[in-house]
């Protein structure tokens, strides 16, 4: 939780995206892209002191968060805010930076803070 705590203190604000070079772009995406992964890697290390499997098939990422929900670790609500930034996850995975576009990435970063701070209570309760 620290690391994605720092990758908050990385991201720019929102209203700056406009501004910013392909470059920069690139790089709040893979401060987005980290957040994301921070989150996983909090539900996997949960989910293994749970003794309950990691998924592993082709949709692990997908299935991680079902499992989540199905084990009453996280909301639906949660699980529905986090699936935005699963599909920004995939998205950058596969994508080039000059596909990059602010207007699309801003209420991604907008409400990243707020995201982490549902996704963390809920995980802390469960915990």
């Amino acid at each position: 939780m620290e690391n994605i705590d720092e990758v908050f203190n990385e991201m720019p604000a929102y209203t700056k995206l406009p501004y910013l070079s392909t470059l920069e772009l690139a790089g709040v995406a893979a401060l987005l892209h980290n957040f994301y992964n921070g989150v996983e890697n909090i539900l996997k290390q949960t989910f293994i002191s749970q003794n309950i499997v990691v998924p592993e098939s082709k949709t692990w990422h997908k299935e991680l968060l079902e499992e989540a929900v199905s084990k009453k670790i996280l909301s639906e609500e949660c699980k529905k805010h986090l699936g935005e930034y699963l599909a920004f996850r995939h998205f950058f995975s596969h994508a080039y930076a000059i596909d990059l576009y602010s207007e699309k990435m801003e209420p991604l970063v907008k409400n990243s803070k707020e995201v982490f701070s549902i996704f963390r209570k809920e995980i802390t309760k469960y915990i």
